[in-house]
């Protein structure tokens, strides 16, 4: 079995973070998407599973759409449907990425 591991470091972290957190900020939320493509696609991309790096393919436009959804959902539920959009986005999270 080949040797698995995440090869992020701090400083790109940072980096990231501090950029998300700009983006965030300065959209007043509506570009969160992009925010979480930016973290996600980090943090995937610097994992290696039995000797294989992951790549993650989802696109901010993508999620864009299943976002608004999701807030809609929330809304008209009157938040019940919140604790299903952790889950959603596990499994939208799960259809993009791949071995590379």
């Amino acid at each position: 079995m080949k040797q698995s591991y995440f090869d992020g470091s701090l400083l790109s972290f940072i980096g990231n973070r501090l950029l998300v957190i700009i983006i965030i900020c300065f959209t007043l939320g509506l570009a969160t998407p992009w925010a979480v493509i930016i973290m996600t696609k980090w943090e995937i991309e610097h994992t290696v599973v039995n000797g294989q790096r992951l790549y993650f393919d989802g696109t901010a436009t993508q999620l864009f759409g299943h976002w608004l959804k999701w807030w809609l959902l929330t809304i008209i539920t009157f938040g019940i449907y919140s604790f299903w959009v952790g889950i959603r986005m596990r499994q939208w999270k799960a259809q993009h990425t791949y071995f590379r």
